[in-house]
């Protein structure tokens, strides 16, 4: 007699039954109805089809790819730069305060704020209670001098007949040279004025004093305050200055850094400024000065740099901002910045390809946006081919595809 089958061994006859009736009725079934296509799967021999295998990349017909250009990616410069903002100022060490000479009160102002000067023009004019006692001392000793050279010459013209001493005669003599040496005084201490020769000779031979006193601009530059008014009196060296002319050739920029940046900064190192004013421009400067300290309550260090400006377009207030290299260029793969695509949840796309019809989107790390073109970082290699031209046509078509 047969001993009975344990109940393991019972369990997996009764499995291996099961799968045979299900391969049976597999196989019997009509393969019609084995895989049903579902609604809306067929898609047109001119649509472009999401790939089977790879949801992120799309084939393109060949009126598509017309809508797309290709190029390699290409390695390019990116410099090492660091940025800051600041705002652009009168240079101070080329501002003048221009005070008068001599006390007076004023008598007339000639120039305003924002005027451009040269140098020598007239600034404002006073008058001059000691520009009037400079010309009458002149006056006077033109016609001291006047007398004693008629008198000599008398002198001279008696010593020939004897009718005048030698004793005489040399004390004219004298005189005359005492006269001489009182006008040459007395022109220099005019001349002090700012009155050219031509003046004092018109002075001298009018015999007439005048107590204009006439204050030029000492420099070439650009009037950036007036605190003066017809009327009023001035000294020199009492402040406030009745006008202060700057030299526009050049002006500072003040940009305060972050702390941690400072240490990238020195002196005398090229900066490129940009200024919302003059889009598409940039001025050329250098760093002149690094402040000492650092502002406590806003963590920054000044900077300031020195701006050419041979057109004077600056304006003192303009908000100006600085790049300046740091360190050597980096040579990094780049691709257009219309080949580079941000997506819905902010990453950046690019599309791949190796045939020119089907593209890959392929995620990327971007750098520095320079000329045009964005630095890859991460993602793509220099020479593989990127959609430039298109390459959003080509984000939409994926998504259109994968609805």
């Amino acid at each position: 007699m047969t001993p009975p089958m344990t109940s393991s061994r019972a369990r997996a006859v009764v499995i291996g039954a099961l799968i045979v009736v299900a391969a049976i009725v597999y196989w019997a079934w009509p393969s019609g109805n084995r895989s049903k296509p579902e609604a809306g799967a067929a898609t047109s021999a001119n649509a472009p089809s999401a790939a089977s295998q790879n949801q992120d990349s799309v084939d393109l017909s060949d009126s598509q790819l017309l809508s797309v250009k290709v190029e390699p990616v290409a390695e390019r410069e990116f410099p090492v730069e660091k940025e800051a903002v600041g705002s652009i100022d009168f240079n101070e060490d080329l501002s003048v305060q221009v005070f008068t000479p001599y006390q007076g009160r004023i008598i007339a102002l000639f120039a305003e704020v924002g005027d451009d000067v040269k140098k020598g023009q007239t600034l404002f004019t006073i008058d001059s209670p000691d520009l009037l006692q400079a010309e009458s001392t002149l006056i006077a000793a033109a016609g001291v001098l006047e007398l004693t050279t008629k008198n000599l010459e008398r002198l001279r013209d008696l010593y020939t007949t004897r009718a005048v001493s030698q004793h005489d005669l040399e004390q004219g003599q004298s005189d005359q040279q005492t006269a001489e040496g009182n006008l040459r005084a007395a022109r220099d201490a005019v001349r002090l004025f700012g009155k050219t020769d031509a003046d004092i000779d018109h002075i001298i031979s009018e015999r007439s004093a005048d107590p204009t006193l006439v204050v030029p601009s000492p420099i070439d530059g650009r009037i950036t305050a007036r605190n003066a008014a017809p009327g009023l009196f001035v000294q020199p060296g009492n402040p406030p200055p009745p006008y202060i002319v700057a030299d526009i050739n050049t002006m500072w920029m003040l940009a305060n850094v972050a702390e941690n940046d400072s240490p990238a900064f020195r002196v005398g190192q090229q900066v490129k400024v940009k200024l919302g004013a003059f889009p598409g421009r940039v001025f050329d400067g250098k760093i002149t000065t690094i402040g000492a300290t650092v502002d406590p309550n806003t963590r920054r260090v000044l900077v300031r740099s020195e701006i050419k400006d041979p057109q004077h377009e600056l304006r003192s207030g303009m908000f100006a901002n600085f790049v300046i290299d740091v360190g050597a260029p980096l040579h990094s793969p780049a691709v257009p910045l219309n080949g580079v695509v941000r997506e819905g949840d902010g990453t950046m796309t690019v599309w791949i390809t190796a045939d020119r019809r089907r593209f890959t989107q392929r995620t990327v790390k971007i750098g520095e946006e320079r000329d045009g073109y964005w630095q890859i970082l991460e993602g793509v290699q220099a020479g593989e081919l990127v959609a430039t031209d298109g390459a959003i046509f080509l984000s939409n078509t994926l998504s259109t595809a994968s609805r």
